[in-house]
């Protein structure tokens, strides 16, 4: 831009609205900007509040839905802080002409290396042993390599792929499960497509790199949990509501599955604390695409999102 545009820009992320590299590079395009800097999510009357008379918007996981973009007849475009879309109402944006700056995959290497932090730790009890000093414990622990292990991925999108290449070096046998296929991926990297019980069962670890929408709300639940070997371990660095956590809990109690390691809650921060201090369940908050390289990443996406928003139906896959 020539000069700095007078349209009405709200940030509701808290994150890029506290990081001064993304606040000066969107002030150096955007003269009137408002900042959400209360250190809250915005939900409800006070995201519509924080909105009113803004044209264009960079969100983060403030939830808009029909009830909130109705009150908003000036809102012309949300651009996504992130990655995930299941806070957006995209058919809701659609119908009351709202376009969509999104860059998908933006953050992938930071969540597919806290992935790969997760499957290392995991295998080798490291979690369990760290509890344990921490109670004044000394008990080495004999875990098992990473190497030659099966790893069973859900969905080979963004994430999924870049996880395939960190893996290479460990020599997994890798089994892909995906409603999209990705033949020539697949073929140059001796990836084997299969079925999602056959997974399941073949797998030493499983990873999960699926969007929430509809259809993967409690993807997996007690009876796909219980396809899982004893011995096997499950990642979830996507979203929370892919996994049923009640049933999770009780696979994890009753040694039907040796472990977990999760970056994602089904409603966070997480209100079941049985399941956080399980000995066998590892989690952090939320922190996959929270890599400073990723944070900028996704705020200079988000920026450039406002000027170059399509309708959410170029995203037809989003929308199923």
């Amino acid at each position: 831009m020539s000069s700095k545009s007078k349209t009405p820009v709200a940030v509701t992320s808290r994150s890029f609205a506290k990081h001064p590299v993304l606040r000066a590079e969107l002030l150096e395009c955007y003269e009137n900007v408002s900042f959400n800097q209360t250190g809250k999510i915005l939900s409800g009357e006070d995201l519509v509040s924080f909105l009113r008379g803004h044209t264009k918007v960079i969100s983060g996981l403030e939830i808009f839905d029909s009830v909130v973009l109705s009150q908003l007849p000036e809102l012309k475009i949300i651009s996504k802080y992130g990655v995930g879309l299941d806070m957006l109402d995209l058919r809701a944006m659609q119908k009351q002409g709202i376009l969509l700056g999104w860059t998908p995959g933006v953050n992938r290497r930071s969540v597919a290396e806290l992935t790969l932090v997760f499957a290392l730790l995991l295998v080798h009890q490291a979690h369990i042993a760290h509890a344990e000093l921490l109670e004044g414990k000394w008990k080495p622990r004999s875990g098992n390599l990473l190497t030659g292990k099966t790893v069973g991925i859900i969905g080979c999108g963004n994430v999924g792929k870049d996880l395939v290449q960190l893996l290479k070096p460990f020599g997994c046998k890798i089994l892909v499960y995906d409603i999209v296929e990705y033949p020539e991926f697949y073929a140059l990297h001796a990836i084997i497509p299969m079925d999602l019980e056959t997974l399941l069962k073949k797998s030493d670890l499983v990873s999960l790199h699926i969007p929430l929408n509809e259809t993967t709300t409690d993807f997996l639940n007690d009876k796909k949990l219980s396809f899982l070997k004893p011995s096997a371990y499950l990642i979830n660095t996507s979203r929370g509501k892919i996994v049923d956590e009640v049933a999770l809990k009780n696979q994890l109690k009753a040694g039907k599955l040796a472990g977990a390691a999760f970056d994602v809650f089904s409603i966070e921060p997480p209100e079941d604390p049985e399941l956080i201090r399980l000995p066998n369940f590892y989690c952090t908050p939320h922190i996959g695409g929270s890599a400073e390289e990723a944070i900028l990443a996704m705020g200079r996406a988000a920026i450039e999102g406002l000027d170059h928003a399509k309708n959410p139906e170029s995203y037809e896959y989003c929308l199923k």
